[in-house]
Parts: structure tokens; sequence; C-alpha cells
């Protein structure tokens, strides 16, 4: 591994064994600890227990951890929750994330958010003195997976060696081919046309009667609600007030999409907190709130969808 970072540096780390995973994170621990280096361990359990059980005492109280099986539910938020926010917290020095977004339990909806968000953190973090380190498991993930973090990572990594990624292009284009167009609704979906007659109030009394009737815990109805508040809002202020609201369930989670003639255009809208005088607000709270978030930019508007778990 590098010493400390001069710029963004992000590696894909693959191991095959738990042995492998322990030591490919803690050397690079250990050497942000050596250099005086802020340092976040966000990854998954069971490798958090794992890591944190090879710490001594003084390692670990130096070293920040997070189950991204948690902070990282939603790929979308990440950027903006996790990572931006240990860089900002320790602004002006140099500091060290693991963050394990990919791992064998990730469901096929969730991979292409997962890896869109790999190739972003090229450019949400391309100013920061930042070194991320992403672990791959070689033997659960499919190669497919392997492939595509050649493609999101300028550097490649196991425990021991280092080298630059063949495979490593505009990370910009790479998130847009993982911007790919959603499975349709199921027939037996609730469908709210938005428009001047059923604007916001109209669109949450829809999902809370919809998510209740599910079965779904209050709190959860009042992050559904929220969320498709603020996508409404967005309907209404920029694609013209007009657009689709559809609900269904499925694996366990009530699924809502907002359909319109609105334009996203910036890839990291709703990944990471804006300035307070732009746009993209509405879009980060979602991230926020849901379990899951897909945006689908289409040549004709842009279609949001987003999960959230029935319990």
């Amino acid at each position: 591994m590098s010493t400390a970072p001069q710029g963004l540096q992000h590696d894909a780390l693959f191991y095959t064994d738990a042995a492998s995973y322990r030591a490919g994170l803690l050397r690079f621990v250990r050497e942000g600890l050596e250099h005086e280096e802020p340092v976040l361990v966000a990854v998954p359990q069971p490798g958090l227990a794992l890591v944190q059980s090879a710490l001594s005492a003084t390692e670990a109280a130096r070293v920040r951890t997070a189950d991204m099986g948690t902070a990282g539910r939603n790929p979308g938020r990440i950027i903006g929750s996790v990572l931006t926010a240990f860089v900002r917290e320790h602004d002006g020095q140099p500091v060290r994330i693991v963050g394990e977004p990919i791992w064998a339990g990730r469901s096929q909806d969730e991979y292409p958010a997962c890896a869109e968000h790999e190739a972003l953190i090229n450019v949400a973090l391309a100013a920061s003195e930042a070194y991320v380190l992403c672990p791959y498991d070689v033997t659960r993930l499919d190669r497919n997976v392997l492939t595509d973090a050649t493609r999101t990572h300028p550097m490649l990594a196991t425990a021991g060696e280092r080298w630059d990624s063949p495979g490593y292009t505009d990370p910009v284009a790479v998130a847009a081919w993982f911007d790919r167009p959603l499975p349709p609704a199921p027939p037996e979906a609730d469908v709210l046309v938005i428009g001047p007659s059923t604007g916001p109030g109209t669109a949450r009394r829809f999902v809370h009667e919809y998510a209740e009737h599910k079965g779904m815990p209050p709190d959860r109805i009042a992050d559904l609600r929220t969320a498709v508040q603020e996508l409404v809002v967005n309907t209404m202020l920029h694609a013209g007030g007009s657009g689709l609201l559809t609900i269904w369930t499925a694996d366990h989670q009530v699924v809502c999409q907002v359909q319109d003639g609105g334009r996203i255009t910036d890839p990291l809208a709703g990944r990471r907190l804006p300035a307070p005088h732009d746009d993209g607000h509405g879009l980060y709270v979602v991230h926020q709130l849901c379990d899951l978030v897909r945006v689908h930019r289409r040549r004709d508007g842009t279609v949001v969808r987003v999960h959230i778990g029935l319990s």
C-alpha cells in the first residue's frame, strides 16, 4: 500500500478469505495511524467485528467505525453521509477510509446504485486529501462485479500489492452506463396522476393509506410520506407540475416511484448535501430516508424509484 494521500486515492482491495480481508484492512488502517491520519472503517458485519477484534485498545480508540449494512443500506447516501462527512470533519487533513458498499448479500436492484456510487466517489472526492479503500470478495461476488471494480477504481490492491487498474475510465461515463431502465411496475400497482388538483398533500395521503394497509410501522410510513412529498414537490417545481406516482409491494418492501418530464443533469444530485442556494435538497432528503433510491434519466424525463422496508 502507499504512503500518505496526495489528492484522492481510490483502491479496490481484492480478498479471498477472512485472513486476507483482515490483513489488507489492518495494513491500510495502521499505515494511516502511523501517518497520524484520521481513519474511518465503514464495512458490513461480520467484517466490521473482524477488524475491531484485531485492533489494540490504543488503535481502536483512534479508529472510527460504522456498520455499512446500516449507514450504507441505501448506497446513494454513502458519499454524502459517510465519506464526505468524514472528510469535512477533518478539513485540511489527509484521511483514510475503508468503505465496503458491495457485498454478496446485495440485491440485483441495489447493485447498479452501488456501482454508480463507486464511480462517483472519483468525482465527489476528486479534490480531497482522502485515501479510500473498497474491499471486494473475489470468491463470492460475480465476475462481472469484479470487472466493474476495475472500471470504477484507479488502483487495484491485495493485502500486499498495489497496481494501476487497466480498466479504469471516465467515472461520469461509467456512472451513466449503470443508469439503466428500471423494470416496469407490476400490473397490480396503484397509480396516482400528479396534476393541478393532486399535489403533495394528495400524494402524502395516497401513500400513507397504502402503506398503513400493508402494515408498515408508523415511523417508516412517515419516512415514505416525507420522501414522496419531496419527489412530488420536485415535480411541481421542475417538471411542469405533472407526473405519475406509482406504488406497490415487492420483497417485503413498499416500492414507490415518481415519473415526470423533469431532467436531472448532475450525476451527484441527492448523493451529497448541496449548497444552501443550490437545487437538490429534496432528493438528498429522499436518499437519507429510503433503503434504496434508483434514479433513471430518460430522454423525455426522469424516473425516481424508492424502496422502504415493511418492517
